[in-house]
């Protein structure tokens, strides 16, 4: 027996919580309690409900305090528990001297003599609570007054039921809004991972599309060891998530997961110390945790790790939740795949590209410095290149003889092609200043143009090749321009020259152009600066804003070595995270050369 009234409890209670009511004012019981005072024209009437040991009143008339104000009584011994227990009606002509109601807060407050109570019902028959008519003196009931009450409490009832279904609804209203978002959110997070292009950008992705929903405290893609490229030396200025946890530490929940393949899930310090030890729970509380759910990371061949996410607070996913976490889980994985076999081709591309920019000779007269800086933006892999070596040439019938060779070039693309045409472009030219000893910079390009043409390289870009010659008070500078920016030329006393004299960039529709070249004398102190687009061209900024600044920064730098000058002139202009490969070569005249002819 005790077990069925527990049920019964249980099932009241559930009922009452879909109905919204409790102790507090409500408008539309109060109504039914004002019908019921004037219909059957007693002083108090009440909508009563029998909660967990206490009786609520959401609808009064006629009381005073303190039924207007706490809306509530023990429910023991009450008239309200007489109906819910009995399931009937109660009509009483003198609650003071009926055996069923000699006490109760009703009675003894309400100082009620004439009572009648019909019970509230659900749409499964369980009875809520009882409509109540309430009168201090003794009072025979009619059998109309006794009908009229019942049918205001079939009414009420009505209204009650109306409510669990409105809340129903608005609830699975909800819960398909919830369940729509998530499947939004879930074609999101296939369409944002599908065109990610770096582990990096990864990680951002899924910790923004994780938080926008759980709104969790913490999200982390705890991946298993991979080198690094060599060139990632600068890392982002803020990630959504920090790599707190590692797949190789067994005594965490990411590795849990990773090594089983697996959804595993920790709420509290206590469960952390009792599966992972101590150093975990410390751990666990210094982070500020309260729960995590790890989801591996299974890849087409192997585990990859383990997504990690966390709250501050107890929560304990539902079926949905799991299951939008599942889904971002795999579509991670497979970004994470694609963007780690995208970073090892960009690191193979980097590695080529370093790879061709040269080692300075040492120039008697000449003081020289290069440096390259790679996009911050991983994949985009360039042509840019810088390039000096020595000629070792007779001097010609004019007494001038070429002894050091320059370029600074960029190769149309920002891939593994264009790092290879740049390398290959690169041994060209250098090729068609050995084989052309008698022939000026021009020759140099004109042999690369005709070479790119036999070949069919399918080569494009830009570049400035220079020879320079020792001359009795300096050096003589020959170059020729096929379409990149022009060099700027630094000299004592006077303002920064820009070398704008320029041909067609190379591409083989315009091969058979006629190119040409230009001289000009540099004299002691003189300093030139060759460089590629990424230098000046950002977003937003001016490209003219950009070369006047590097003019600025290469006249206050002439009492500088030349290498601080071109780390000051990437930082200032180019900034901390250029959008494209940045190339810098410069050439400061010391003095004469000591081979110039007298």
């Amino acid at each position: 027996m005790a077990g069925e009234r527990d049920e019964a409890v249980a099932r009241r209670l559930a009922a009452l919580g879909r109905t919204g009511l409790s102790a507090s004012p409500d408008a539309g019981m109060d109504r039914f309690a004002r019908l019921v005072a004037n219909v059957l024209d007693v002083p108090v009437a009440l909508v009563a409900l029998a909660e967990d040991g206490r009786q609520v009143f959401p609808g009064v008339a006629g009381a005073g305090r303190p039924w207007s104000v706490s809306r509530q009584a023990a429910l023991a011994d009450s008239l309200c528990a007489y109906v819910v227990e009995s399931g009937a009606p109660l009509v009483v002509s003198d609650a003071r001297t009926d055996p069923r109601t000699l006490s109760g807060p009703v009675v003894t407050h309400l100082h009620a003599a004439g009572y009648a109570g019909m019970p509230l019902t659900d749409s499964h028959g369980t009875v809520l609570g009882a409509l109540c008519a309430v009168d201090p003196r003794p009072r025979r009931w009619s059998e109309r007054e006794v009908q009229a009450l019942e049918d205001l409490a079939a009414a009420c009832g009505a209204e009650l039921r109306l409510r669990t279904v409105s809340r129903q609804a608005e609830e699975a209203r909800a819960e398909t809004a919830a369940l729509l978002a998530r499947s939004e959110l879930v074609l999101r997070a296939s369409e944002v991972l599908a065109d990610t292009t770096g582990v990096e950008e990864v990680r951002t992705q899924v910790g923004e599309l994780i938080t926008s929903d759980l709104k969790p405290v913490y999200v982390g893609l705890s991946l298993e060891p991979a080198p690094r490229p060599a060139h990632a030396r600068r890392q982002p200025r803020a990630q959504t998530q920090e790599p707190q946890v590692d797949p190789d530490d067994g005594a965490w929940p990411t590795a849990h997961a990773a090594r089983d393949k697996r959804l595993v899930e920790v709420h509290g310090v206590d469960e952390v110390r009792a599966a992972y030890g101590p150093h975990a729970a410390a751990r666990w509380e210094s982070l500020g945790f309260a729960s995590m759910v790890c989801l591996p990371l299974t890849g087409t061949h192997r585990t990859l790790g383990a997504l990690a996410v966390a709250w501050d607070t107890p929560h304990r996913p539902d079926v949905a939740e799991r299951a939008v976490l599942y889904a971002v889980s795999g579509y991670a994985a497979q970004a994470l795949e694609r963007a780690r076999f995208l970073d090892d081709r960009i690191d193979v591309a980097r590695q080529l590209q370093e790879a061709m920019l040269t080692d300075l000779p040492a120039v008697d007269g000449l003081e020289m410095a290069a440096l390259y800086r790679p996009a911050a933006t991983q994949d985009m892999v360039g042509g840019d290149w810088y390039d000096a070596y020595t000629l070792d040439r007779a001097p010609r019938p004019d007494g001038e003889a070429a002894t050091l060779a320059v370029t600074i070039g960029d190769i149309t693309g920002h891939d593994m092609r264009a790092a290879t045409l740049m390398g290959q472009a690169r041994s060209m030219l250098r090729q068609a200043d050995h084989d052309h000893p008698d022939g000026g910079p021009v020759t140099a390009v004109q042999a690369l143009e005709s070479a790119n043409t036999a070949l069919d390289l399918d080569l494009s870009g830009t570049l400035v090749h220079a020879h320079l010659a020792p001359a009795a008070d300096g050096w003589i500078l020959t170059w020729t321009n096929a379409g990149h920016p022009a060099p700027l030329l630094a000299r004592s006393g006077a303002t920064c020259e820009h070398l704008d004299d320029h041909d067609l960039l190379l591409h083989p529709s315009l091969h058979g152009h006629r190119r040409t070249q230009r001289r000009l004398h540099l004299p002691a102190g003189a300093t030139l600066l060759l460089y590629t687009d990424g230098l000046v061209e950002r977003p937003g900024h001016d490209i003219d804003a950009g070369i006047q600044l590097t003019c600025t920064l290469l006249h206050e730098g002439a009492d500088r070595p030349l290498q601080e000058v071109l780390e000051t002139i990437a930082d200032r202009v180019a900034g901390d995270a250029p959008g494209d490969d940045v190339a810098l070569l410069a050439l400061r005249v010391t003095h004469p050369p000591h081979a110039a002819p007298a």
